[in-house]
């Protein structure tokens, strides 16, 4: 059984997301399990009990980020106990995370973003709400989960911006497009006709029943439009994130820009997308210089 605490501390002393600590407590108890079937304490577990843990984590197939995810929480969990005085040291400080190679995420263009919105039938009830949703990601960069969170207050149609609540709850100011505004516009004019159930009244984006969306729904959404415009990268709703950066990087935006409009707490994270840019150039290079062809 998990310290009952543990939460608590991931909320109040970490700040960190629901999504990220319901993942963390998932991770802990899959390690009790293991411990509780090898008869191991774990107030008394060792360096090669987590050892063995990993082991048999990647030999079911467990991909390498999952596994640095979990050594994560493993950590933090560790780190709790100390910090309760339930246990003296670490066990887990020493545990090595997997390496983990460079992924450059997949960027659309442009016109596969259009591709996409042209996809819609806006004669659909929820047409106008898919369109919106697309834009909106695309034109503030917004994360999928910041995306269904978003509230209508938090929209200001005059000053054109948005006010999102990002990871750990922290607040930040992004600029919304004339085209993202006038797509979420129409989509209002179909919004007033639900019936909204409540403690929904504030979010932007319903589903039919006049609830919130949820992620699963918005990543169904983006996959059957992407097939229906033919559009073959490989995508979810973070590849729009992911082409705003990009684009915006290459239109000549400044790194810390992007960084502050993406929510992004260190630098390093946001210079991903330098490497991205340079993968674009090197592909230029190879495909129209001389020297480039072999």
């Amino acid at each position: 059984m998990i310290e009952p605490g543990f939460r608590r501390y991931l909320v109040l002393e970490r700040s960190f997301s629901s999504n990220t600590i319901d993942a963390y407590v998932r991770d802990i108890e899959k390690l009790m399990e293991f411990f509780e079937a090898r008869g191991i304490n774990y107030h008394d577990a060792k360096l090669e009990d987590f050892t063995a843990f990993l082991v048999e984590l990647s030999e079911m197939g467990i991909a390498t980020r999952s596994q640095a995810r979990i050594i994560s929480g493993i950590k933090q969990f560790y780190k709790y106990l100390v910090m309760e005085d339930i246990i003296k040291d670490s066990p887990a400080a020493l545990i090595e995370a997997p390496k983990l190679g460079q992924h450059l995420p997949s960027v659309l263009s442009v016109e596969e973003i259009d591709a996409i919105k042209g996809a819609i039938d806006l004669s659909a009830d929820e047409g106008h709400r898919n369109r919106a949703i697309i834009e909106t990601m695309y034109s503030c960069g917004l994360r999928v989960s910041e995306l269904v969170g978003l509230r209508i207050s938090n929209v200001f149609f005059d000053e054109m911006y948005v006010k999102v609540e990002g990871k750990g709850s922290k607040q930040r100011l992004v600029p919304i497009s004339e085209t993202a505004l006038k797509d979420i516009d129409n989509y209002l004019v179909w919004r007033r006709s639900l019936k909204i159930k409540p403690g929904n009244e504030d979010y932007l984006f319903l589903n039919r029943r006049g609830s919130k969306l949820t992620r699963q729904m918005v990543f169904i959404m983006v996959k059957r439009y992407a097939a229906e415009a033919g559009v073959k990268t490989e995508l979810s709703p973070h590849t729009f994130r992911h082409s705003f950066a990009t684009h915006l990087l290459e239109g000549g935006a400044n790194l810390r820009a992007i960084q502050q409009m993406l929510g992004h707490e260190s630098i390093l994270t946001t210079e991903i997308y330098t490497h991205i840019s340079m993968e674009n150039l090197r592909n230029t290079i190879t495909e129209f210089h001389p020297r480039g062809r072999i």
